[in-house]
């Protein structure tokens, strides 16, 4: 098994308009984690993805494994009705001959709607259409596209009801069970960080506290986080002990 680091981050600093969104920021990430980075808004959590991916200027390493391929999902990705671009034509913009891809190109489409469990049916409706857990479901079966061994996600599931949110993590932890996938995440759902992260990074433009749920998910280190005294219990079914929190940002 591979030991060395799929991405190593070193001492991360973003400004944007003289102010600081993230300062020093330090951690690894090994094949097959699954790291969950919480903290109130405008922490810095979205910024330090796009840093990640090399959208925006920081100072400070990002250095990722030479075989590292990235899928990513952005937070929100509204799409209006009237918008006439269907799902096969939205698969395709990855292709660069677009007028020419053909049936191998759907062949690889299905192959990645397949994993999400989308139907070969949803090819021609139009994004718009879509609920929004379907649309979430086609956007992280566009990212795995290229056959990704890490995911990054920023709130996989803003904008999907209550009754999706439980089968998008089903099918991240699925895909991460099944292949291995590495994935990094933003969520704000401290229950999902407790069942399915490996390592928690505790951020608030730096890093606050980072580690295992079971060390880093205490009323000490949330209350140091979010700045607010937190009832959180070590229970089976903890969604409730700490909803309020969920609502906090």
């Amino acid at each position: 098994m591979n030991q060395n680091p799929i991405l190593r981050v070193e001492d991360l600093s973003v400004t944007i308009e003289r102010e600081k969104i993230l300062e020093n920021i330090s951690f690894t990430v090994m094949p097959g984690d699954v790291v969950a980075l919480i903290g109130p808004n405008g922490a810095g959590k979205t910024v330090l993805l796009r840093s990640l991916l090399g959208l925006m200027p920081y100072r400070g390493g990002v250095h990722w494994s030479p075989d590292a391929i990235i899928g990513y999902v952005p937070q929100r990705y509204n799409i209006g009705k009237s918008v006439p671009l269907t799902v096969r034509e939205f698969f395709l913009l990855h292709e660069r001959k677009f007028i020419f891809a053909g049936l191998g190109a759907d062949k690889k489409i299905m192959e990645s709607l397949a994993l999400v469990n989308m139907p070969a049916g949803v090819l021609g409706e139009r994004l718009g259409n879509l609920s929004g857990g379907e649309l979430q479901r086609v956007l992280i079966a566009w990212a795995l596209y290229d056959k990704p061994n890490i995911l990054l996600f920023d709130e996989p599931t803003a904008g999907v009801d209550v009754s999706g949110e439980e089968t998008i993590y089903n099918l991240l932890h699925s895909l991460q069970d099944r292949f291995g996938i590495t994935i990094i995440l933003v969520s704000h759902e401290l229950n999902v960080v407790f069942r399915y992260a490996t390592q928690v990074l505790c951020l608030n433009k730096t890093l606050v506290c980072s580690g295992e749920p079971e060390t880093v998910l205490t009323p000490e280190k949330l209350a140091s986080l979010y700045g607010e005294p937190t009832h959180y219990h070590h229970m089976h079914n903890i969604k409730e002990a700490v909803s309020g929190l969920n609502k906090a940002g």
